[in-house]
């Protein structure tokens, strides 16, 4: 951005002339402003007073559209209703009767006339009007600036703030905000700063309206203690000054001391405002402060703004974060008009629940709300937004929900949303999570514009679906687009080499990572190499790479050791994994049946005993294995030895003869015990029955034939179940996906995307 011009500095005593002839707010309201023309254009009436005389706006119209003589006194309150009615079109008529009467000669009515085409948003007559104007004070050049601001034309705005001051002329504090509002939009910093100094200089920094504009410019460039500063400079806080700072606090993410101010603003007296109030509660949402939340919702109800949309919609979608979801239902149905901010409000908390949700069935339950809420909110005749598919979108991949994911697609194509870069980044992720990497691929070739995030995603896609050489073509690609990696890029660079056992690749985009990008590694990329080693039996490179890192090994890590060494018999490494495992996660039911079945491997009956005894002291909830199935837009679900089930007749006779069937192409049944949950006890029982074989079975015998089957499962799929479903897609010539607790799993013709991995567990 370019600087301040010379002639901005060098008149000071002009610009103190200028300050003292003009109030801090130097532009006055449009009736004080009529109020003040009216004195001194006055009209001379038959009786000889002179009063100004008053018309009803259709009447004043009626008579310039009739070319009657109208004094000048009179166009002033037709233009202000021309504003009150944002009627651009009747403006035209108006100027055009002001020309025709030599009126724009009057230099108050022609600034007036840049100020009603500015708020009515038709700038290019504005600029006409301005440019046309027999003289040029302070007034005309801000409000044609405010009206660039409005119309969300910032670059313009400062344009035309430079051509003030080469002009000659010299901003007020009002004309300072206007700017400093532009270099907000743009987040200039550095502009904004040497407006700074220019306040500064001419000691108005403690002007409300200055000091409320830089404290949002400051904010909206993360600089919070700038924005603070700016704000205790201010002589007199109104509610906007409050308000600016508290969602400073918001927006940079120091919610706690948000609150403080909100607090010392209650202190001093100060009523919030709605806005206000919806910032405390954006704070209480992001500290997951429920009663703090409440609070504010009684204060809310007692200064009167129990009906107001935006501060219900907050508290609501408070509720929804904080898991209150009957209390959230209760607020969303009581409210009489449900605008679209509402919808979205209820289907992004079911989506955070979803993220939030203890286990996957929780999760499911929250998805299959949110699709509910999406189906009422087409049936109500509002129209989703950008905002709304996105939401959904991602809901659907967390559901593995093809069907509807491909629904919701027609309906951003109808509605022209797909074209947004952040619908589009949520329906490329969408297909890669339900298994669809072919029209994943193809709504990413489709995307008119790709941000880092939409790059990441597709290439994360192709990671996960062990699509290998695809990944890291597209990724150079996107070095050669001039788009800079970040973190989570290379996360998805090392997961496909990692899959495909490339460690010479893979160790070189590791210290590309480090030393052409400045990347620090975290848990992630050491977890891709790790796993690498693992898949490869190198077992004592992946301890000596963990014995280095920085930072130290999370759960996840130590369980690819568990399991890589369960795999590969070396059983004394896995035991001290496991040890590491259970200190981080010592309540962990899924990490003791991980070390249980380890010994069952091994034979260690004792210490089979030992481990179930020490999940009884522990009081462990029990392991729940659930799988389900979506067919023609319903959910069917299952558990292992599921009798309940209205079809488990057929199911399990099915799986018998499926057994049966692929074990004449090869498959063997693991001989070793599956810890499930039946009954009170953890129990030991064969996996001919665990959840994903009886939901495989049932999608088998009701999906369309040749349909792909989708399953989401519970927890992570045992090596014997990875085995079957892989000869399984053989004898069915069927496309089956798998998404377990830690992967996603694509069989097709007796391989899996997860480059076997699975059969590791």
């Amino acid at each position: 951005m370019a600087s301040l011009p010379s002639v901005a500095v060098n008149g000071n005593l002009k610009l103190d002339q200028e300050f003292r002839k003009h109030p801090t707010s130097f532009l006055p309201s449009e009736r004080s402003t009529n109020v003040s023309y009216q004195k001194s254009h006055t009209v001379t009436t038959l009786n000889g007073s002179s009063e100004p005389k008053s018309l009803d706006f259709r009447e004043a119209l009626s008579m310039i559209r009739e070319g009657e003589n109208v004094e000048s006194t009179y166009y002033v309150p037709v233009l202000q209703q021309c504003i009150d009615k944002n009627s651009a079109s009747e403006a035209k008529i108006v100027h055009a009767h002001i020309i025709k009467t030599g009126a724009h000669q009057d230099l108050f009515v022609s600034t007036f006339l840049v100020n009603v085409y500015a708020k009515c948003g038709n700038m290019e007559n504005a600029r006409k009007v301005f440019d046309n104007l027999p003289k040029r004070n302070v007034i005309s050049w801000t409000s044609l600036m405010t009206g660039y601001v409005h119309s969300s034309q910032p670059e313009v705005a400062i344009h035309v703030f430079q051509e003030m001051l080469e002009a000659g002329a010299y901003p007020t504090n009002y004309t300072l905000g206007i700017v400093l509002n532009a270099c907000s939009s743009l987040q200039s910093v550095n502009l904004g700063k040497q407006l700074h100094a220019y306040s500064i200089k001419y000691q108005i920094d403690f002007d409300t309206s200055i000091g409320n504009s830089l404290c949002s410019l400051y904010s909206k460039c993360g600089s919070l203690e700038s924005a603070v500063k700016a704000f205790k400079k201010i002589e007199e806080k109104n509610v906007i000054s409050w308000t600016a700072t508290i969602s400073a606090c918001g927006d940079n993410g120091e919610a706690v001391r948000g609150l403080k101010f909100f607090t010392e603003m209650l202190f001093e007296g100060i009523e919030p405002n709605e806005y206000t109030l919806t910032s405390v509660l954006s704070l209480c949402c992001l500290m997951l402060s429920l009663d703090v939340g409440t609070q504010v919702h009684s204060l809310s109800i007692k200064l009167g703004y129990e009906l107001n949309l935006p501060i219900r919609n907050s508290i609501m979608y408070l509720y929804l974060k904080c898991g209150l979801i009957n209390e959230a239902r209760e607020l969303f149905n009581g409210m009489g008009a449900i605008s679209l901010v509402t919808w979205n409000a209820m289907i992004a908390g079911q989506a955070q629940i979803m993220d939030l949700a203890e286990d996957d069935l929780s999760a499911y339950q929250s998805g299959t709300e949110a699709l509910n809420i999406f189906l009422k909110l087409n049936r109500s005749g509002l129209k989703p937004d950008l905002f709304t598919f996105s939401s959904i979108l991602t809901i659907c991949s967390g559901l593995v929900a093809l069907q509807q994911g491909e629904q919701i697609h027609a309906q951003t194509i109808k509605s022209g949303f797909l074209s947004d870069r952040v619908v589009g980044t949520a329906l490329v992720n969408m297909y890669n999570k339900c298994g669809s990497i072919e029209k994943a691929s193809k709504a990413f070739v489709e995307m008119s514009t790709r941000t880092l995030i939409s790059w990441t995603t597709m290439i994360a896609g192709f990671a996960q679906h062990g699509k290998t050489q695809q990944a890291l073509q597209l990724f150079e690609d996107m070095r050669i687009a001039g788009v800079r990696p970040n973190q989570v890029t290379f996360v998805s660079v090392l997961s496909a080499c990692s899959q495909a056992g490339m460690v010479n690749e893979a160790l070189g985009f590791f210290e590309m990572m480090k030393k052409d990008y400045r990347i620090k590694p975290v848990l992630d990329h050491f977890a891709c190499l790790i796993d690498m080693y693992v898949r490869l039996g190198r077992l004592e490179e992946a301890f000596a790479l963990v014995k280095k890192m920085d930072p130290a090994p999370n759960e996840f890590i130590w369980s690819i050791l568990v399991a890589g060494c369960r795999s590969h018999g070396n059983f004394e490494l896995g035991f001290y994994a496991a040890e590491k495992l259970l200190e981080l996660k010592p309540k962990d039911t899924e990490t003791y049946v991980l070390l249980l079945n380890m010994y069952l491997s091994a034979g260690r009956w004792k210490d089979v005993s030992k481990v179930r005894k020490m999940m009884k002291e522990e009081k462990l909830g029990k392991l729940r294995d659930w799988s389900w199935i979506s067919i023609k837009d319903k959910v069917f679900s299952f558990k292992p030895n599921d009798k309940s089930h209205p079809y488990s007749a057929d199911t399990h006779k099915f799986v018998e003869s499926l057994i049966d069937q692929v074990k004449s192409l090869g498959y063997e049944s693991l001989e070793s015990l599956e810890v499930i949950d039946e009954d009170e006890e953890q129990t030991l029982s064969y996996t001919a029955y665990h959840s994903e074989r009886l939901a495989i079975a049932f999608g088998l015998l009701n999906a369309p034939n040749a349909a792909p089957i989708r399953v989401v499962k519970s927890l992570i799929m045992c090596r014997d179940c990875h085995n079957f479903v892989k000869f399984l897609s053989t004898l069915t010539g069927r496309e089956i996906v798998i998404r377990d607790s830690k992967r996603l799993h694509k069989f097709v013709n007796g391989t899996c995307s997860c480059g076997d991995f699975g059969g590791h567990l």
